[in-house]
Parts: C-alpha cells; structure tokens; sequence
C-alpha cells in the first residue's frame, strides 16, 4: 500500500525542464545521463526532506522542524512552519520571517497559515509583487476581521491588476464588514463577473438604501 511519503513525493516529481532540453543535443552522452541522475537526487532528497517536515507536525517533532525552518528549498521551509503551526509551537518571529522570505511561496504559506499563527502585521504583503501572496494576504485579512486593514483592501479593489486579488479583497471587504468598504463594493459591481458575484455576497454584511 502507497504511504504518505510515496503519495506526496509522487505529486511533487517534475522532469527538469533543463534536461528536456539537453535531451536532444548531439554528443551529450555520459554527461546527460548524469546531469539527469543528479536531478532526480535532488528532487528527491528536496521532497524527502518536505515529507520529514510535514510529519514533524505529527510527531510533535518541534526541533526538527525548526532546522527545516532553515532549509534551501521554499517547499521544505513552507511545510517546516506548517508543522510548527500544527503543534501550536509557532512564534511571532517565525511568521515575520516567513513573511520576509525571499521565496514567494514561503510568503503565501505564512498568510494562509495567519489564523493558526500568532498575530502579526500582515497589510505590507498587500503590495508584495506576487499576486499571489496579495490574494493569500487579503483572504487572510478577511479571515481574521482586521478592521484596520480596510483602507488598504480597498486601495487592492481599484487598482490591483490581477481580477483573483480584486475578488478576494472584496470578499475580504464583506467579511470585516466596515462601512467605509460600502461604496467599493456597490462600485465592484461594475468589474467581471466573478468579482461582481462576490460584491454581492459581500454586501450581504451591510444595510442601507444604497
């Protein structure tokens, strides 16, 4: 029977798009043949060590976890802090790292993990270049009600380019149900169909004429 190693490590495997292309040069012999070798390790190994970290959560396994923190690859560091969130072990510093990260994906992770994590400030990631991490972080804000993250989530409703991070910061928008959100949802109206859906659901959280 498959285990949890073997199903997690088989969704993960992807054929280097390098070796692809070096699988039709002339004359690449040995050398291809390694350079693809040395690939698999490493994807391997990369998954094995995320493998580890997702168990660690399990395990209660707190400082392993916490040396995977640490780990080169961002999927390794992104299950490392799910682990620690999974046994409520968590700190402060280890969300505002995560949410410093220089790996985007990291960064997304630390946001959809925020209602497990202790609070911190999550509204400078409205403006991270990842769309994303914005989505992530809206919906995160959203979740947790933070009131003061209005005004910014309105600024992501009218100007945000990418129309997933304008629906869920309406969505977020609904969710907190500040006033001073009325007129951009009753304005999202006017924006694609899946965000003028979700300005109605939203609007559902207020009362009024308009």
């Amino acid at each position: 029977m498959p285990t949890l190693t073997d199903s997690l490590a088989q969704s993960d495997s992807k054929e280097p798009s390098d070796a692809r292309a070096r699988g039709g040069s002339h004359g690449a012999g040995k050398k291809f043949d390694t350079s693809i070798s040395d690939a698999v390790k490493t994807t391997k190994e990369e998954q094995n060590r995320r493998v580890s970290a997702i168990t660690c959560g399990f395990r209660h396994d707190e400082h392993f976890a916490r040396v995977l923190l640490s780990d080169v690859s961002p999927k390794v560091r992104s299950a490392a802090l799910g682990a620690l969130a999974r046994m409520e072990r968590a700190t402060q510093q280890d969300v505002i790292n995560a949410l410093r990260d220089k790996a985007a994906e990291v960064r997304r992770a630390a946001c959809e993990l925020a209602t497990q994590l202790p609070s911190v400030e999550l509204r400078a990631l409205l403006e991270d270049p990842d769309p994303r991490v914005v989505e992530a972080c809206a919906f995160a804000l959203g979740e947790c009600e933070i009131s003061e993250a209005v005004p910014a989530l309105i600024s992501v409703v009218k100007d945000h380019g990418d129309p997933l991070c304008r629906e869920t910061a309406v969505a977020a928008l609904g969710n907190i149900g500040d006033d001073r959100s009325r007129g951009t949802i009753i304005n999202a109206l006017n924006d694609s169909v899946q965000i003028r859906r979700r300005a109605l659901i939203a609007l559902a959280n207020f009362s009024g004429e308009d």
